[in-house]
């Protein structure tokens, strides 16, 4: 049995050889090809397809960075989960099953880090212009607006971030039609594969996906903003469609390879560039106590296109609303079954939708590259 020496003798070794990895890399070490061929998503539609959602973005290309706002104007009965360990987040505690409002009226997911939760004030602003939240007698409403970030302050200038105009922006734009994905929103400054450092990074962004069940009536859809720490996979084939690159571009570094074969994260200072946020949304009638549950449940999509997933550099945070358009019951464990599938086809697109930009290329570039070498 090793004792507690060894094992730190051991662990130090580890993390001295994570400083000079790069002339390791290559194909029998575990890489990837970076070209995978064509991703196809199995889903399209996106979160507007479930009725009483509206879907907005401000853009700031400046930097970029962004923000997305979700409204549901009349109300959804809305949980969360949140399973990273490094979260930004507003109003997630008035989202426990146990406490007393049960609906939300907006929710915003935005770049900046803890700076872009002020979106969620520009958001609360024009819903009470609108008169729109919850009802609190002689005072009117008080829209309620949760929200998470993600960090994307290593991309351009860190002085540029979502605000509380930002989200108000946002929020005028928003509408029922189909959603803009990519390089829009909190996914404008997303990036992947960032478990050696951002020079070995790719180009991510917001994805979003929806599936209508059978003749049920029931929908079922996802939208997330993907800045991952880990790679992202297709699961349908098991590859690697962007994360970590070797320094030759070459292949994929494969970053749980690299974990498995004893390599250590010794690049701290790089590790807290990351998270995944998200909302899936159903027309079914459920509860925010059963809606908690959808979110538990949709963290399986991440866990199916991630990997390494939930770690303590990532914030990933689920929201899920109910919208209570559709009266007819339903299982909302199934709900939650089919909101970790459209979470899985939203992660994809997110990727397979971003455009790269200096020094980042996307899932897009390599595939170009690979058709034309």
């Amino acid at each position: 049995m090793i004792n507690r020496r060894e094992f730190n003798r051991d662990l130090f070794v580890g993390l001295a050889s994570a400083a000079s990895f790069e002339p390791a890399f290559g194909m029998a070490q575990g890489t990837h090809p970076p070209y995978p061929g064509a991703l196809t998503v199995s889903m399209s539609g996106g979160l507007t397809d479930v009725e009483g959602i509206k879907v907005g973005h401000f853009t700031d290309h400046r930097r970029p960075t962004g923000c997305t706002v979700i409204l549901c104007e009349k109300g959804g009965f809305t949980g969360v989960d949140v399973r990273g360990g490094a979260p930004g987040t507003r109003e997630t505690d008035l989202l426990r099953p146990i406490n007393t409002v049960q609906r939300a009226y907006a929710i915003v997911l935005s770049g900046g880090s803890a700076f872009g939760l002020d979106a969620a004030s520009g958001v609360m602003r024009y819903l009470d212009e609108k008169g729109v939240g919850f009802k609190v007698g002689k005072a009117g409403v008080v829209p309620i607006v949760p929200a998470a970030i993600l960090f994307d302050l290593e991309i351009g200038d860190p002085k540029i971030r979502p605000t509380a105009e930002s989200g108000y922006a946002a929020c005028q734009v928003a509408g029922a039609g189909p959603v803009i994905e990519g390089n829009v929103g909190a996914g404008a400054g997303a990036t992947v594969g960032k478990l050696f450092g951002m020079q070995h990074a790719m180009k991510s962004g917001l994805g979003t996906a929806s599936i209508r069940v059978g003749k049920t009536g029931v929908v079922v859809a996802a939208i997330v903003a993907v800045n991952a720490v880990g790679d992202v996979y297709n699961p349908a084939s098991g590859e690697i469609v962007a994360g970590a690159r070797a320094p030759s571009g070459k292949e994929f570094i494969d970053s749980m390879a690299r974990i498995r074969a004893g390599y250590n994260v010794e690049l701290f200072s790089q590790a807290d560039t990351n998270t995944t946020i998200g909302v899936v949304a159903t027309n079914a009638t459920l509860t925010k106590t059963e809606m908690t549950k959808v979110a538990q449940m949709a963290h399986d999509g991440l866990a199916r296109t991630i990997n390494p997933v939930h770690t303590p550099w990532d914030g990933d945070t689920i929201f899920a609303l109910a919208t209570a358009t559709l009266k007819e019951p339903v299982n909302h464990g199934m709900i939650g079954a089919l909101a970790a599938e459209v979470m899985a086809q939203a992660v994809l697109r997110a990727v397979a939708s971003a455009a790269g930009i200096d020094g980042l290329p996307s899932y897009r570039d390599l595939l170009a590259a690979s058709r034309n070498p």
